[in-house]
This record gives C-alpha cells, sequence and structure tokens, in this order.
C-alpha cells in the first residue's frame, strides 16, 4: 500500500510537471504522429527521471537549506550560480506566462461572462498571488488534492472517450515532423524545482525520497500518454494549441486545475529561491516572483511576440537542458565534497555527464531548427 506521506509528497513534483505542457502536447503529437511522441515521452522521460534523482541526491548530500541557484553556488562557485539562476528563471517565468495565456483562454471558453482572456488571467493571478501566502505544509495538502483530482478528471475523460478513438489516428505517423514534440515535452517533463521542497517536507523521512521522486515523475507520465491518446485518438492531427479547448468543458477543466496546481508550486518555488538563496527584502520578493511575470505575459500578449507552443517549447530545452546539466555537474562535484551521507547514491561519471549533455544540447539545437 502507498504510504500517504510518499504519495503527499510526490505530489509537489506531479504538480509541478503537470500545467501548461499537458495542453501543448496532443498538438506536438499530432503534428509528428502519436507513435513518435510516445517514443519521445519515454526516452526523455527516462532520461529527466534519472536527473531528478541526481538533484534529489545533491539536496541529501547537503545540510543546508537552497533552490537549485544555491546549490550551483555552493558546488561550482559564483559562474554555477549565475549560470543556473539563468536557466531556472527563463524557464520558471516561460512557465508562467504559458500558464497565464492557457487560463485565461479556457476562463473564458467556461465561463458564462463574454470578457476578455487578458482579464480572466489577471483575476487568476490575484487568486493565485493571494495563495501563495501559505506555509509549506499547506501547499503540500493543495497539491496533493489537487493531483488526484486530476487524476480523476483525465480518467472520466479517458471513460467518456474511449469508444471514440480512432486507431487509425494514433498509428500515422509524419516522418518530417520526427523532432518537434522534444521541446514541448521536455517541458512537461520539467519539475527540477520541486525536488529541493520535496526535501523539506521528507526532513526525518530521507530515505523516503528516491520513492517519492520516481513516483512523482511516473505519474505525469502515464497522465500525459493518456491524454495525448485521447486528443490524438479523437481529433486527429488538427489539434490547436491549447488542446482542451476544442473539446468540451471536461476537458477545459483538466487543463484549468492542471495549470493552477503547477503555477502554485513553481511560484512558491521562485519566491524562495529569491528567499533563501539571494536574501532579497519582502517588497522584493513579491515584485520578482509574482508582479513581474504578469508583466511578461502582458506583454507578449499585448505586443503577440510568441504562442503558446513557441513558449512551451522555448522554455523546455533552454531552462531543461541548461538546468540538467547543471544538475549533473553539480552531482559530480557534490559526491567529492558533500557534508552527509545520502540516502541516494545515484551512478553518475564523467561518460555519463557528457552523453547526457549532448542530448540536452542537441534538444535546444533541434527546437529552433523544427
Amino acid at each position: 500500500m502507498m504510504n500517504k506521506k510518499i504519495f503527499a509528497s510526490a505530489s509537489i513534483l506531479s504538480g509541478t510537471m503537470i500545467g501548461a505542457g499537458i495542453l501543448g502536447m496532443p498538438y506536438t503529437f499530432g503534428k509528428s504522429g502519436f507513435l513518435i511522441g510516445a517514443f519521445w515521452l519515454i526516452i526523455l522521460g527516462v532520461i529527466i527521471i534519472f536527473t531528478d534523482l541526481c538533484l534529489g541526491e545533491i539536496t541529501l548530500r547537503t545540510k543546508s537549506k537552497h533552490q537549485l541557484v544555491g546549490y550551483a553556488k555552493k558546488y561550482l562557485g559564483k559562474t554555477g550560480e549565475k549560470i543556473m539562476f539563468f536557466a531556472v528563471t527563463f524557464g520558471v517565468y516561460a512557465a508562467l506566462v504559458a500558464f497565464l495565456i492557457g487560463e485565461g483562454e479556457s476562463l473564458s471558453q467556461i465561463l458564462p461572462w463574454n470578457l476578455n482572456p487578458i482579464l480572466y488571467a489577471f483575476l487568476f493571478w490575484i487568486m493565485l498571488t493571494i495563495l501563495l501566502e501559505g506555509k509549506i505544509k499547506e501547499l503540500k495538502k493543495i497539491e496533493t488534492y489537487d493531483v488526484l483530482l486530476i487524476i480523476i478528471l483525465i480518467a472520466v475523460l479517458l471513460a467518456f472517450s474511449l469508444n471514440k478513438i480512432n486507431a487509425e489516428n494514433l498509428l500515422a505517423i509524419n516522418p518530417q515532423n520526427f523532432f518537434v514534440p522534444i521541446g514541448v515535452i521536455l517541458f512537461s517533463l520539467l519539475g527540477f524545482v520541486a525536488i529541493p521542497e520535496i526535501r523539506n517536507v521528507l526532513s526525518g523521512n530521507e530515505k523516503l525520497m528516491k520513492k517519492t521522486i520516481i513516483f512523482g515523475a511516473v505519474i505525469p507520465i502515464i497522465l500525459y500518454f493518456i491524454f495525448c491518446m485521447i486528443f490524438v485518438g479523437i481529433v486527429g492531427k488538427n489539434i490547436p494549441e491549447v488542446a482542451t479547448l476544442s473539446f468540451g468543458d471536461p476537458a477545459i477543466i483538466v487543463g484549468i486545475f492542471t495549470m493552477l496546481s503547477a503555477y502554485l508550486i513553481i511560484s512558491f518555488s521562485l519566491k524562495n529561491t529569491y528567499k533563501y538563496d539571494f536574501k532579497l527584502p519582502p517588497t522584493a520578493v513579491f515584485f520578482l516572483s509574482s508582479v513581474l511575470p504578469l508583466a511578461f505575459y502582458l506583454t507578449i500578449e499585448g505586443l503577440k511576440i510568441a504562442s503558446f507552443e513557441k513558449i512551451l517549447g522555448i522554455g523546455g530545452v533552454i531552462s531543461g537542458g541548461l538546468t540538467g546539466i547543471m544538475i549533473l555537474v553539480i552531482n559530480y562535484q557534490s559526491k567529492k565534497i558533500g557534508e552527509r551521507k545520502p540516502e541516494i547514491k545515484m551512478p553518475l561519471g564523467l561518460i555519463t555527464i557528457i552523453i547526457l549533455s549532448l542530448i540536452f544540447i542537441s534538444g535546444i539545437i533541434l527546437e529552433f531548427l523544427y
């Protein structure tokens, strides 16, 4: 029987991963073909789980409390701190902007009032900003119920859609778009910022860290597979960038809750980065973690700088690729100078770091080529 503490802690990682990415994945799966998308989901899923566990080991080797930027500074110095800060914040702000775009469009579709999506996004931002004042234990409780709700909603969606799925849609492939899903899938698998939060929640129960990370990462991968199978199987390749907008209210509700969950935990981690790693005063923390994402959103939406899918793709490969490489290097260094014996020990050597780094770099290049 699943330990309640494991599920509650794993929900922090699952809730971080399941966000706007799940709404963009069916679009890319439709362009490449479901089988190609599923292939990349499995390959990148294994790589990200391995990297998550490497980060888990880093947190367990370190006595002091940090976010990703703090670990980079501790083990790689000022240069490492600057690179990690760019990698993390680029991905976090890209994610928060994507969430606001997705929430604004989703709420405008499902609510009866004919209001501008930007206004709905602003109301969503106000509600989440208020919730962010909660403590980590409250956050864990919210994430647990939210992830359970997402699982239930997707299960219900599958039950009502199963007899409508066309097998031919799932078997169709477009080899010319073989690399198209990489960026959005990578974005959808990113949950690095949640690992330090899990370490804090499991204080005194560090032996549960490995199972928690694996369980927390596998849940989204399974849900992504089912979600994309439903949309591609029924709609085929003509799926909009925000997939749920063309699939009725139940699907839109799933999207709203997935983005709410991820927005909450990612914003909380960003807030802690400025609070613990940079020791900034409360006013500066509030501006950088809450006001700045809204400003980016309003600018991008107002000037129509980038689409929903493009934000996901670029955010995924740049942030995910750079952060992944940095985590591998930090892990290697922490094995030499770590402060405590960790409950997770990953088999990581220079050859593995080089191979995985080349994969991450290739993802960045391919996103801009395709």
